[in-house]
Parts: C-alpha cells; structure tokens; sequence
C-alpha cells in the first residue's frame, strides 16, 4: 500500500507527465500535488477539475444510470488530462488527477498505470 506522497511520485514518473494531483472533489481542495509549475497550476486545475466530476456525477444520477464512473478523460489540442475517481475505505470523495504531454504520452499505457498506482493508494 502506498501513502500520497509515494502515489503522487509514481504519477509523476509516468510517461509525459506534467503533473498530478489527489483532490477531494467535496471540497475542491489538492491534497498533494507533483509537477506543473509555470506549465500548469495544479491547485486551479484541481478545483476545475472538481467541477466537471461534481457536473457528470449530477448528470448520472437524473439519467438514472445506476452505474459509477471509472475516468474522465479531456482531450486538449496538445494535452490529455485524465480524472481518476478512486474507489474502496477511505477513498470516497477523491480523484488522481494527471496532465500529460500529448506528443510524448502513451494514453492506454498512462490509463492502465494510473489505475494500478490507484489501486495502491491508501488514503
């Protein structure tokens, strides 16, 4: 099981990444950040992205779907960012939040890494 700081590390270490994040979308706030800096602010990406997770879990319950969301994913001109809603004991509430580089990522590889750094964290 991996702490924040260590989930965050290995984020960063992906392939293209600009950054990351762990935030609670209760309250919008990062709980940790790596990477970004002039290229990203994370801490406003964070609240951002906390809208859009906030506005597709409200979309699902009067569509009436029964049925949770595993990603999000945004595709930018020159950027991916992917929203990774975490799952299990005290995780509920957050999401992994990773930018990359669309011309030096490998989006498939980059999703099935974030979901198995996920599946380590222990919040």
């Amino acid at each position: 099981m991996a702490n924040t700081e260590t989930t965050l590390k290995e984020c960063g270490a992906i392939e293209g990444a600009i950054g990351a994040a762990l935030v609670d979308y209760t309250s919008g706030m990062a709980l940790g950040t790596i990477g970004g800096g002039k290229e990203l602010d994370l801490n406003v990406a964070a609240a951002g992205n906390t809208d859009v997770v906030r506005a597709k879990v409200r979309a699902m319950e009067m569509l009436g779907l029964g049925d949770t969301i595993e990603d999000i994913l945004i595709t930018l001109g020159r950027q991916y960012h992917l929203i990774l809603l975490l799952k299990g004991q005290g995780a509920n509430g957050l999401f992994l939040y990773l930018a990359l580089d669309k011309e030096r990522a490998n989006l498939a590889m980059a999703r099935h890494q974030l979901k198995k750094i996920a599946a380590e964290l222990q919040v």
